[in-house]
């Protein structure tokens, strides 16, 4: 009888494994946007961005900057860190918007100025603390840097 229980067991077993699926991937897609942010609760996507690396000798310091537009919107990001030799890349870390200009955030939007002129005019400014960012890998080869960032603006009145 223990035979009998043991290789039910082992035929209900089978049918169980006959019965689940694998599910497999119907189709792949690869983001071609390269920033990414939720502004206001809403997913925004750039269709330009544009980046730079300056190493500036008499200071000693590196500055990335980054800035995605799309959809009458801004995103900057500048990002300045002392440095005594001029590389192809950015250190890894996290940097946090402090009191000083070295971490700067931006959310930009389009006024029209007092000569009629259309220009970009930050909506809000990020506080000290309020803002954040991660630079998670440099592929100095390929010109990319990968990273995150978040940033909260005070609505300016």
């Amino acid at each position: 009888m223990k035979k009998f229980s043991l290789i039910a067991i082992l035929f209900l077993g089978i049918l169980f494994l006959e019965n689940c699926k694998k599910d497999t991937v119907a189709a792949t897609a690869t983001a071609t946007n390269k920033m990414i942010a939720n502004i206001k609760e809403s997913t925004w996507f750039t269709d330009t961005v544009t980046s730079s690396l300056v190493y500036n000798s008499a200071a000693k310091t590196k500055t990335f900057t980054c800035e995605g537009t799309a959809f009458n919107r801004k995103v900057t990001i500048s990002l300045t860190k002392s440095s005594s030799i001029n590389s192809s890349g950015f250190p890894l870390g996290t940097y946090t918007v402090d009191a000083t200009p070295n971490i700067q955030l931006a959310f930009l939007t389009p006024k029209r100025n007092g000569a009629g002129a259309i220009v970009w005019v930050p909506n809000g400014t990020v506080a000290p603390g309020s803002g954040s960012v991660v630079v998670s890998k440099v592929d100095s080869t390929k010109n990319e840097i990968t990273g995150t960032f978040s940033f909260t603006t005070i609505i300016n009145t």
